[in-house]
């Protein structure tokens, strides 16, 4: 091992009045370049292993589309040591669950064991790593568990195809502009060894990080990760250069259908900067002030007052080369599309031109500080966020530093940043429709 050991006391971050929270951490790397994070915390007895690999739709080829997520599945088909089907009975059978998820930017699998199975949870994540079994058999059948997941949460879910109908008018250039999902025909078309190519390119030690959060003794779990990872080959180095977008400079319209509602809903949509650019920082607290909960401005406003909208919020997506900054309303009864729109824009406005007050200010701050707290309550949240800030935000430290960060966000740069990203020729405005509308 490269014991270019880490041990990171993390500061007290003083939370509320006399309370405190501390994440201290470990992380070193081995000599196939697998960085490893370590939290050790006995205070119950159980224990997270996780991996993260930097490995998302962002990754694949345009003709390929929906690889990532498809390996999400792919690797619980089973390895050289674990037969087919087995994976999920291994874990439960010991105490355990797990998961994984997929997006633009990465792909996490976790394990939660009682803290006697730490040897287990390293085990099974290193022969998804090194003997994982890609066969045409197992490609076909996750190929239909894919397709049902898409008929299910996309095809034939109101609303479901909202988000790629904003991805695509967001982006013209950068593979943001594909869904994580990915097309079916892609995958249909993908031979046996295109998906083999894939897991030696990106699911290798050098673009993973593993965490191990809970009840351990340090020197035993070095010992048997080095046992059960050391050997593992290093990969190729994986380079990325994607292509950039040109600044949105008009409002983009645009309108979109789906069969699986009956309510139309108005989409205001802005490209916002990477997840390591402080702005989108301030633009999650912009997002928290404008639609977070009943107490909200836009909340308040159209849904309490003026009756305008039956549903109203806003999704912050933070991802690595660009972000999404996504408001979306459903209307009252005869209430227009246009409505809607003048009205958020009305609030936009205020964030552009005035300072949000004391109290509101304050508010932001308090539930911030809150969010904090509960993402750092559980072994399974801690190992999550240190992956993440290891490996797309390149400061792992951030577990305890972040909060600082939204500390010192001021009223001002509230109000800077929603001047810098939320014009209205800087907005694309999607009017998502009844499918039967499209005659008129």
């Amino acid at each position: 091992m490269k014991m270019k050991s880490l041990l990171v006391s993390a500061m007290c971050l003083s939370i509320f009045a006399g309370i405190s929270q501390e994440v201290a951490f470990e992380e070193y790397d081995l000599d196939n370049d697998l960085h490893v994070i370590l939290h050790q915390d006995n205070t119950a007895p159980l224990i997270s292993i996780s991996v993260l690999y930097h490995v998302g739709s962002k990754d694949e080829d345009p003709q390929r589309t929906g690889f990532a997520h498809f390996f999400e599945h792919l690797l619980f088909e089973g390895t050289e040591n674990i037969k087919k089907g087995e994976w999920d009975k291994i874990v439960s059978s010991n105490g355990g669950s797990g998961n994984a998820t997929t997006d633009e930017d990465r792909t996490y699998y976790y394990e939660v064991f009682p803290s006697n199975n730490l040897e287990l949870g390293l085990w099974l994540e290193s022969e998804r790593m090194l003997h994982p079994v890609i066969n045409q058999k197992g490609v076909d059948t996750q190929n239909e568990v894919v397709k049902e997941e898409k008929r299910l949460r996309v095809d034939n879910s109101p609303y479901g195809k909202f988000i790629e109908n904003i991805k695509k008018n967001l982006f013209q250039n950068h593979p943001y502009k594909e869904t994580v999902i990915g097309k079916m025909a892609d995958l249909d078309a993908a031979t046996l060894d295109e998906f083999i190519a894939f897991k030696k390119k990106f699911y290798s030690p050098n673009n993973a990080v593993l965490v191990i959060a809970g009840d351990f003794e340090k020197d035993n779990a070095k010992k048997l990760i080095s046992d059960y990872f050391k050997d593992i080959p290093k990969g190729a180095e994986i380079t990325r250069n994607f292509p950039k977008e040109d600044p949105i400079t008009t409002e983009i319209n645009a309108k979109a259908y789906d069969s699986n509602i009956q309510i139309p809903a108005s989409m205001i949509a802005y490209r916002t900067p990477g997840l390591r650019n402080r702005d989108s920082q301030v633009l999650e607290m912009i997002s928290t002030y404008l639609s977070d909960g009943p107490s909200s401005k836009l909340y308040k406003k159209m849904v309490d007052d003026e009756k305008q909208a039956l549903q109203i919020g806003a999704i912050p997506v933070t991802l690595e080369d660009y972000g999404m900054y996504i408001i979306f309303a459903l209307p009252v009864g005869e209430t227009g599309l246009n409505t809607l729109n003048n009205s958020i824009e009305e609030e936009v406005e205020k964030l552009r031109t005035d300072l949000i007050s004391e109290n509101d200010y304050q508010k932001l701050q308090n539930k911030f500080e809150n969010q904090f707290v509960n993402s750092n309550s559980s072994v399974e949240g801690i190992a999550n966020s240190l992956a993440e800030y290891y490996m797309l935000y390149g400061d792992t430290s951030l577990i305890n530093k972040e909060i600082e960060v939204y500390r010192s966000i001021t009223r001002e740069e509230i109000q800077e940043v929603a001047q810098k990203y939320l014009k209205p020729n800087q907005r694309l405005v999607l009017e998502y429709l009844p499918e039967q509308n499209t005659a008129n």
